[in-house]
């Protein structure tokens, strides 16, 4: 191994990270769902926006600094994380303050949310059009179902888009926030096990100056 690659380690493909994917596909929702249901001249709008990018961009830098700085990748990564709980917060706070459900995890929406695996603003736009085609097959059934059991029982049936929208972006910012804690403690561990440049740099230096005796 060369000094160079025992000074500087392998880096970056931060783009085949699940943990990146993922927030990206938060910040550009979360884009369009500010621009829609965001009021433009509210604060809260820039600041949704900017934490939604906060997510995504530093998991990318972190993954960059990682070659010379562990200690900086695990700083960016646990930014990235903190990003975008401050983002859950936003969005939790959207659908409280309109008075709209927060659907759990096992609701057969989000399940469908879950499998449905989006990856770009057009495979969540076409999940919310599906569910709202549903919403509209159990509530015509409803009408023309004479028998004691009711069909179209349950608020999750009626929610709009955009809390539809905000309860995606929950979902998938709780697997976003769950990889990047898994990330977190692979980088602590690696970062106490391997130290970080500069134990590197005085290696390699220790290792120089014995093959020259």
């Amino acid at each position: 191994m060369s000094d160079l690659k025992k000074l500087i380690t392998q880096h970056g493909g931060y783009r085949k990270m699940l943990s990146f994917q993922v927030a990206r596909l938060v910040y550009d929702v979360t884009v369009r769902f500010c621009d829609l249901y965001i009021d433009k001249f509210s604060r809260t709008r820039d600041q949704m926006i900017q934490a939604a990018r906060s997510g995504v961009q530093n998991i990318a830098e972190g993954s960059m600094a990682s070659g010379t700085s562990k200690k900086t990748e695990l700083k960016l990564t646990n930014v990235a994380r903190a990003s975008l709980e401050e983002l859950r917060l936003d969005y939790e706070d959207y659908l409280r303050q309109g008075n709209m459900v927060v659907l759990s995890f096992d609701d057969p929406i989000m399940k469908r949310f879950k499998t449905k695996k989006c990856k770009t603003v057009d495979d969540v736009r076409e999940w919310v059009n599906q569910e709202m085609q549903i919403a509209k097959d159990s509530h015509r059934q409803t009408l023309t179902d004479t028998s004691e059991v009711k069909v179209f029982d349950s608020p999750c049936q009626s929610l709009s888009s955009s809390a539809l929208v905000a309860n995606g972006m929950l979902a998938s910012i709780n697997l976003a926030s769950y990889l990047l804690s898994r990330q977190i403690s692979v980088q602590a561990e690696s970062f106490e096990s391997e130290g970080g440049f500069t134990e590197r740099l005085y290696r390699v230096r220790t290792s120089k100056r014995k093959q020259r005796r």
